[in-house]
């Protein structure tokens, strides 16, 4: 199993540019894809960007496209989403997620293509 923590967020001003990381433990890192959703307050939770077991595919939701970058270091088995050009609506909790069932390569953006999950980190956005 994995367990995923994701920590760095909180309190940032519009157009800030928080890079909250998510580490791994359980296994290592390098053998499963990896995710980040949000949840905003009265709404379902939604795909922001995945990335592949290596690092060398990463891929985007629209509504982040060219402003957020996620990026992984297997060597630490942490995967970073870094946030440039934060938007009031970009505020909500992040989760960081892993799929650990050794599925083949494919674009998860569902879901219900991950099996594991992280508590959640809040990020909320001040204008």
């Amino acid at each position: 199993q994995v367990q995923l923590v994701e920590s760095g967020g909180g309190l940032v001003q519009a157009g800030g540019s928080p890079r909250p990381p998510c580490a791994a433990s359980g296994r290592t890192s390098s053998s499963y894809a990896m995710g980040w959703f949000r949840q905003a307050p009265g709404k379902e939770r939604e795909f922001v960007a995945g990335i592949s077991r290596s690092g060398g595919v990463p891929y985007y939701a629209d509504s982040v496209n060219r402003r957020f970058t996620v990026s992984r270091d297997n060597a630490k088995n942490t995967v970073y989403l870094q946030m440039n050009s934060l938007k009031p609506e970009d505020a909500a909790v992040y989760y960081c997620a892993a799929d650990a069932r050794g599925s083949s390569w494919s674009m998860r953006r569902q879901s219900y293509d991950y099996d594991c999950w992280g508590q959640g980190t809040q990020v909320t956005v001040s204008s």
